[in-house]
């Protein structure tokens, strides 16, 4: 059964050691020069702070780390980050991680998860300052899979309950994606999830024999970059 809604880009996700590692990686892959990323805040239930940059149509990018001065959450951190491979990744630099698509209402993301919760990972719900959503997370804070594929190259999901999104709030950087390109070995199965959930528009996703990885291709004040 096909997802009956389509999805939309919320957020692209480059995961990093330190914030100021993944801000100089953005600043230095996108050419920036008078707009940086912006410091977004803490996310205490995760142990997690943000850097943000608005880009056109309504999305933003995250740098996203370990934040070093809260205590350890109760539970797995999002996006992987306890993992040991995505450490390990790490260890060699920031990188786009992942990505974020967004669930417009009328339809409600806690219930599409209740209706398969096989499919989706449990949604939270989570805060930050004046900001509140809900967002699929797994128990173990892995990054969201179908039949064991995923690494980042599926969508977390997210609903917003504030009225105000995140990129309504940054500076715009006068950049805009204009190719969402993963690369997995096992694309077919990605493929497959992707258009169930109605995210098949949003990245094009191509067999590799290496690692699975993301690339953003960026239209930029400086001409067209290549986040990776």
């Amino acid at each position: 059964m096909s997802a009956p809604h389509a999805l939309k880009l919320d957020h692209l996700v480059v995961a990093a050691q330190t914030l100021e590692a993944g801000e100089a990686h953005v600043i230095e892959q996108l050419g920036l020069t008078d707009v940086v990323p912006q410091r977004g805040g803490k996310h205490a239930r995760m142990g997690t702070h943000n850097s943000l940059l608005g880009l056109w149509g309504g999305a933003y990018l995250e740098i996203i780390a370990i934040d070093p001065d809260a205590p350890p959450p109760s539970r797995a951190r999002w996006f992987g980050l306890d993992d040991e491979a995505v450490q390990a990744r790490l260890a060699r630099g920031p990188y786009l991680a992942h990505w974020v698509a967004r669930v417009d209402r009328p339809r409600s993301l806690p219930r599409w998860q209740a209706q398969y919760p096989q499919r989706l990972a449990p949604v939270i719900e989570m805060q930050r300052g004046a900001l509140t959503w809900q967002i699929g997370v797994p128990d173990d804070g892995s990054l969201p899979a179908w039949q064991s594929a995923g690494h980042g190259v599926l969508p977390t999901l997210i609903q917003w309950d504030s009225p105000q999104h995140p990129a309504d709030m940054l500076p715009s950087a006068d950049c805009a994606v204009t190719l969402l390109r993963g690369f997995h070995p096992q694309a077919a199965v990605i493929n497959e999830q992707l258009q169930w959930l109605g995210a098949d528009t949003l990245v094009n996703v191509e067999a590799t024999l290496v690692e699975p990885s993301l690339a953003a291709e960026i239209d930029t004040p400086e001409g067209p970059r290549t986040l990776r």
